[in-house]
């Protein structure tokens, strides 16, 4: 079983991805807490309504939790790869992108800690009923989700089988520092809804 991070540990891994994120996904600036994080989903930022904002960054937590290379940016449209030593620099490579929203964030640890796996692609969910964009995890990332980030307007979905197959889990609306016993370190594949 891994060692799992928490206190204040996952609360610096918070604060640093909030300061990354702190400029925009889609050209619409991040919501600061207070009334703007409502809209944050709509914005194409991490959280939907009613999510309050992390606190500020206070440290360099958030790359110290991972080895290097452990944070992943994932394209859904080329099912491109890259990985990189920070979860600062995973969320700007997916950022620049042009044309490209940044849907979810996935972590390997409870509370936003450890490696973290950011999936991008084409355009804001959708929400409508269905699931717009699934991917199955790569094998390194397969039983591994404790903790998850929508951004883009998405909801997450947790499957513990690849092809969205068995029983999900969801949706997870907002940033969620733990998914819970049924699919904590089981999920196979995601759906984005």
């Amino acid at each position: 079983m891994r060692h799992r991070r928490t206190g204040r540990a996952a609360l610096a891994a918070a604060a640093v991805l909030a300061a990354t994120i702190s400029g925009t996904a889609t050209g619409v600036a991040a919501p600061t807490g207070g009334a703007a994080a409502g809209s944050a989903a709509e914005a194409g930022q991490p959280g939907s309504a009613g999510t309050a904002a992390a606190p500020s960054a206070t440290g360099q937590a958030g790359s110290a939790q991972a080895a290097p290379g452990q944070h992943c940016s994932y394209d859904l449209r080329t099912a491109e790869r890259h990985c990189f030593a920070s979860q600062d620099q995973a969320v700007t490579a997916a950022r620049a992108r042009s044309g490209e929203v940044i849907q979810a964030t996935l972590f390997d640890n409870r509370d936003y800690g450890g490696a973290s796996f950011t999936v991008y692609g084409e355009s804001l969910c959708k929400k409508d009923g269905v699931v717009n964009y699934q991917l199955d995890l790569p094998d390194d990332w397969k039983n591994r989700v404790s903790s998850v980030q929508p951004w883009g307007n998405c909801w997450i979905w947790l499957y513990p089988e690849p092809g969205l197959g068995g029983d999900r889990d969801g949706p997870f609306d907002e940033n969620t520092p733990h998914v819970g016993d049924l699919m904590d370190d089981r999920t196979q594949s995601i759906g984005l809804s």
